[in-house]
């Protein structure tokens, strides 16, 4: 294989093994700092991490303008924090329209910065840009990144501004110019995202011995709905949350309803749903949530006694904000029948079959207990989800570890490129 072939499969896989591990997000990230650490500014014209911007590592490759006209403007939401002061100079709010992960990030900032300089706001110069003002494939036609100052307008504070930045979670940050600050995300659906994908609690799944459950409700040894690669019904035991945050968490989800039979769905962005195919192939295609459009087709529960899959036509496509919690329900299947419609138990990397590669040894794990303690119950360890010092609550150990080798093999892909060895 050519060494420029190897690069790119070492980095998707690291992709691959990060992305699998992921938790709902946005947030913060992985990685909570066990001690605090002496902040150092960044020096002009640096950044962090040290790539460039539209690379994997760092906020991802350019996805397209969005304008007010375009399907993705539904992606941007306003900022109407009042510890941030917007510049807005074309008088139109552009700079306060950004993804959720950007407002996530911003806000966090904005908190940072109080503490640091009290009576200091974090101040916004440049936010989404409709007016074509920036470089050709800039992130800011994305609302994806913004330039920063300190309300007291002091060039002093800008290196620590950078600094607060990068703790703050955002995905890049730049020291750019002596004026301000430059900082950027990813996407809210990109591979690299530090994001995954969730149901609400309120989503309900059906049971092998009848009736429905909540989401949130589940526990292992659970059957629940499911469905093969082939979109045949089966039903699959729940084995773990890949993650879990309780109410009265606030997320934002794409909702997806049918007219026929009548179904509504919610799921965060970068969540896995089959859809049919444009062609009569025979095996569902998975793609995000967030890419799903009016007038394709899902796959819903059909009614009678002998039930089974029927391609649904999605009739709309919203954002909802939910504050049941958010739940990422793996199946030994890899599938599950959410509100009557099948989904993915994956999210971040539209390869469904690599994502449920990533967890065989999971699976194999749970398959030797389960031989070894019936019950289930005396293996507690492999199923739990109770959260570390260097993680979010409610994050599955296996997605941590899966998390951390994906880490290491793209951080190992950056320092020694395997495209520039001789």
């Amino acid at each position: 294989m050519p060494l420029r072939g190897k690069a790119g499969l070492i980095v998707f896989l690291g992709a691959l093994l990060l992305s699998s591990g992921l938790a709902c997000g946005p947030g913060r990230g992985f990685g909570k700092r066990r001690h605090p650490k002496k902040l150092t500014p960044l020096a002009y014209k640096q950044f962090i991490p040290n790539v460039a911007e539209k690379t994997l590592g760092a906020s991802g490759r350019y996805e397209g303008k969005i304008s007010r006209t375009s399907e993705r403007f539904k992606e941007l939401t306003p900022n109407y924090n009042p510890d941030i002061i917007f510049k807005d100079e074309e008088n139109t709010g552009a700079d306060r329209l950004m993804t959720q992960r950007c407002k996530d990030k911003l806000n966090a900032l904005a908190i940072s910065v109080m503490n640091q300089w009290p009576g200091v706001k974090l101040r916004v110069t440049e936010g989404w840009d409709e007016d074509g003002h920036h470089s050709e494939e800039s992130l800011h036609y994305e609302g994806r990144a913004v330039d920063i100052t300190t309300s007291d307008r002091d060039r002093s504070k800008y290196g620590m501004l950078a600094r607060l930045a990068v703790e703050a979670g955002f995905d890049w940050v730049y020291y750019e110019s002596k004026a301000h600050i430059h900082c950027s995300v990813k996407a809210e659906n990109s591979v690299a995202a530090k994001s995954g994908g969730c149901f609400p609690g309120s989503a309900q799944v059906n049971l092998e011995q009848g009736g429905t459950k909540l989401v949130k409700d589940l526990s292992p040894g659970d059957r629940v709905l499911a469905a093969d690669v082939q979109g045949r019904l089966l039903y699959s035991e729940f084995l773990a949350f890949l993650d879990q945050e309780e109410p009265p968490m606030h997320k934002l989800f794409y909702v997806i309803e049918t007219q026929w039979p009548r179904t509504r769905l919610l799921l965060t962005a970068a969540h896995l749903l089959f859809v049919a195919p444009p062609q009569n192939h025979s095996q569902p295609r998975p793609i995000f949530a967030s890419r799903v459009q009016p007038g394709q087709r899902v796959y819903v529960l059909g009614q009678g006694e002998q039930a089974l899959l029927q391609a649904a036509v999605v009739q709309r496509v919203s954002l909802q904000e939910d504050a049941s919690g958010a739940y990422a329900p793996l199946t030994a299947q890899g599938t599950i029948l959410i509100n009557q419609v099948l989904a993915s138990c994956y999210a971040v990397i539209e390869e469904h079959s690599w994502a449920h590669w990533a967890f065989a040894p999971f699976r194999v794990a749970h398959a030797l207990l389960a031989t070894l303690h019936p019950s289930g119950l005396s293996s507690p360890v492999l199923f739990a989800a109770a959260a570390a010092d260097d993680a979010p609550a409610g994050v599955h150990w296996y997605s941590r570890l899966l998390y951390r080798i994906g880490r290491w093999v793209l951080d190992s892909e950056m320092m020694h490129p395997l495209g520039m060895a001789s």
